[in-house]
């Protein structure tokens, strides 16, 4: 799949839920009629795809911070406590969707980049066993672990949800140092550029603070 132009915008969070509803196409189209139905339906049926746009939200506009748990594919416990402090990247993924398994190598570069520079990633696998993630993991050389959320009614994907529309997979979300979405980027990243600028401008809010 081709990486389509990401169109940048900047919305006050009340309006989001306008947005979600612009997005909610019928299957096949581009979305579902929710944005965690939309997960759903791409966890069973196939991936719904974005159209690669992109929304920022300003500090002042933002929900709280988002509250999530989960197991990764080794096992290993991971709630949102951890990443408090931090700038997070958050994609939703699973490993038979063509747009993840291309943006995979854009991800990794970012990794790389900000590695070091108090920017965590993490993964939330929507459809997959801990097999098929660890497989994924090993072909892209993924160096951040994924929450498992096909269990317990996709708690990771409803918690995220109840702050802002997903719509898609992938969904990429970059949160700040509290653990509130400042970005989202529906479907397919265009590039590790996209993503680092969106992780500069967050990391700019709270410089020399």
């Amino acid at each position: 799949m081709s990486k389509g132009r990401a169109v940048a915008k900047k919305w006050p969070l009340q309006q989001l839920v306008g947005i979600g509803a612009v997005l909610a196409l019928p299957l096949g189209l581009a979305a579902c009629s929710s944005s965690n139905e939309a997960l759903v339906a791409a966890a069973d049926t196939g991936f719904v795809a974005g159209d690669g746009s992109s929304i920022s939200i300003p500090a002042s506009e933002r929900s709280a911070p988002v509250e999530f748990f989960g197991t990764d594919e080794n096992g290993n416990t991971i709630t949102n406590a951890e990443f408090l402090g931090n700038i997070t990247v958050v994609n939703f993924w699973y490993a038979g969707c063509a747009p993840c398994r291309a943006e995979a190598a854009d991800l990794n570069e970012a990794y790389a980049q900000w590695q070091g520079e108090g920017v965590r990633f993490l993964g939330v696998n929507t459809r997959d066993q801990a097999a098929q993630a660890k497989q994924f993991a090993a072909e892209f050389d993924v160096p951040y672990a994924s929450i498992m959320d096909v269990a317990d009614g996709r708690a990771v994907q409803s918690a995220f949800a109840g702050a802002i529309p997903l719509n898609a997979v992938p969904t990429t979300l970059v949160l700040d140092r509290e653990g509130r979405v400042a970005h989202r980027i529906l479907g397919q990243i265009a590039g590790a550029s996209q993503l680092s600028t969106m992780i500069k401008e967050t990391a700019a809010e709270t410089a020399g603070s």
